[in-house]
């Protein structure tokens, strides 16, 4: 690399310009590309400066992207700019989301001079790019057809293409056809594997690999964290022999949290802190841990993370603060969550179904309420989860009417499919209501086949009300779908204590006796919906 290049590459300006962008700061890169336009006015721009703003401006809203690109496209004609290859690529890659732009900009400037041939090569590579995102796979694939040279980027973008598109034969054809493959040309076609399904023959492909990058034991790790094969993911990570990738420990913590393994989470986030470790955790890391203590409902400890965060910079963005206020909503601290929601930039359905459902658990039913009321009026659709916490919230203050009104809207309004989650929320409301018929016949209509969890709710309200004729029914479904939870014979058997039929009472703790069943004090007898 020339000396002058070279200087302009690692100038503080330009490294910190491509550090903004690399971190997701488009604005930022901007607005210190502008800055040491003012600061620098005797230097020429660095094209890789100008590259990493182009980038930058490909992230900004829609109705801003148009101008800018403009500018800067009038800004490296004046520069002289427009045919390094870096600059060039970074616009047709901005030109994106209008291929026949990018197209033109190809067209119009051919590149000149010795640079030509991988100017021409990068700016093609990076319109196939272009055209893919935008969803036209037949133009790709003609302009790749088309290159007279092509490199290995130029393979993996349309290997990758084909295979995010579900053409996996087709990619998996050309990936063969390779005249030379690196680790992304293996990962392009895993990645396509492992999203329609085909977890297993990306996995034979993995094993296949002759050198594996650290992204392809992370993409095989989500793959398993997604199919929620937590003990698969769990031993491809400590196979991994470079272990000092944060984006690695982020998606073991994340598989954990993902999957219901809180514990493991934190365990496995408390040992990348190791001193023999130390890699710095990150917002996503964080975002995590705090998810894994609102399973738990471990206030302390997410109280120590929040404290944490701070120690090594980490501000709390809007995806943090929705994780906060989650567990501060778990923990009975409403009021602390709801400090940290109207301090939200944007409030999305996540982070009002979030507060909806932490006053339905807290049985906040008119803060639940106006929140509805509130995420209505800015237009926010509602979700499954919304559902959860209005739901939740009727059935705190019992109010029959009004949680079958909106039991009924979500399907019937919003086209949302009840799940079990919101049939075991009517079902509880119903059997404490005193409607036990009424809830039994809501799950036999059920179009999904009830859990025993839905059962158990049923089976508690018979117990509450003394109906021992559906009691020893209900019982018996639990009894199939969940022969060893002890709870279910507890409630039973004090449904025929109730009864006075204590020959039923005897022969049920027989029964219980030789199964090797036994009740455990202080412990929770219905499992959770």
């Amino acid at each position: 690399m020339p000396t002058h290049t070279a200087a302009h590459v690692n100038s503080p300006w330009t490294l910190a310009i491509r550090a903004a962008a690399d971190q997701g700061h488009p604005r930022r890169a901007i607005a210190l590309y502008l800055s040491s336009l003012r600061c620098v006015a005797a230097h020429r721009p660095c094209p890789f400066a100008l590259a990493a703003v182009l980038k930058s401006v490909s992230r900004l809203p829609a109705h801003i992207v148009a101008t800018a690109a403009a500018s800067l496209h009038a800004h490296l004609l004046r520069l002289g700019l427009l045919m390094h290859p870096y600059p060039h690529a970074a616009l047709a890659h901005l030109y994106s989301r209008d291929p026949i732009a990018a197209r033109s900009l190809l067209d119009e400037t051919p590149p000149t001079g010795a640079q030509a041939p991988h100017s021409l090569l990068v700016s093609r590579n990076s319109l196939i790019a272009s055209l893919l995102r935008s969803g036209d796979l037949p133009a790709a694939r003609a302009l790749f057809d088309q290159m007279p040279v092509r490199d290995v980027v130029s393979w993996n973008s349309m290997v990758a293409g084909l295979a995010k598109a579900g053409r996996l034969d087709s990619a998996i054809e050309l990936f063969e056809q390779m005249p030379e493959r690196n680790a992304a040309s293996w990962n392009a076609v895993m990645c396509g594997l492992i999203a329609h399904g085909h977890l297993a023959r990306a996995r034979e492909m993995f094993e296949q690999m002759p050198v594996r990058s650290n992204v392809s034991w992370i993409t095989m790790i989500s793959g398993y964290a997604k199919a929620g094969d937590v003990h698969a993911a769990a031993g491809l990570f400590e196979r991994m022999e470079n272990k000092n990738d944060l984006y690695a420990w982020n998606a073991m913590i994340s598989c954990y949290a993902q999957n219901g393994c809180a514990r493991e989470a934190i365990e496995v986030f408390n040992r990348m802190l190791k001193p023999h470790v130390c890699v710095l955790p990150n917002e996503k890391t964080f975002s995590s841990v705090i998810s894994a203590c609102s399973q738990l409902g471990d206030l302390r400890f997410g109280l120590w993370v929040q404290s944490f965060m701070g120690s090594v910079g980490i501000e709390l963005d809007d995806h943090l603060r929705t994780a906060l206020l989650d567990l501060y909503t778990k923990s009975g601290r409403i009021d602390s969550a709801f400090d940290l929601f109207r301090g939200l930039r944007t409030r999305d359905v996540v982070s009002y179904s979030a507060m909806i459902v932490g006053c339905g658990m807290n049985g906040k039913l008119n803060e639940a309420i106006c929140l509805f009321k509130e995420m209505s009026n800015a237009n926010i659709l509602p979700n499954a989860v919304t559902f959860v916490g209005l739901l939740s919230a009727y059935k705190h203050d019992g109010l029959m009417e009004e949680a079958h009104a909106c039991f009924a809207s979500m399907s019937s309004k919003y086209k949302i499919r009840p799940s079990m989650e919101h049939y075991t929320i009517m079902v509880d409301l119903l059997g404490r209501s005193g409607k036990l018929d009424e809830a039994f016949q809501l799950i036999m209509q059920m179009p999904m086949q009830p859990h025993a969890s839905i059962w158990g709710a049923l089976l508690l309200a018979c117990e509450l009300h003394n109906n021992a004729e559906l009691g020893e029914v209900v019982a018996s479904k639990c009894f199939e779908l969940a022969p060893g939870e002890s709870g279910y014979y507890i409630l039973l058997g004090n449904i025929y204590a109730q009864a006075n039929k204590w020959d039923k009472v005897k022969r049920l703790r027989k029964t219980m006796t030789e199964r090797g069943l036994s009740k455990m004090p202080g412990s929770s007898w219905v499992q959770a919906a």
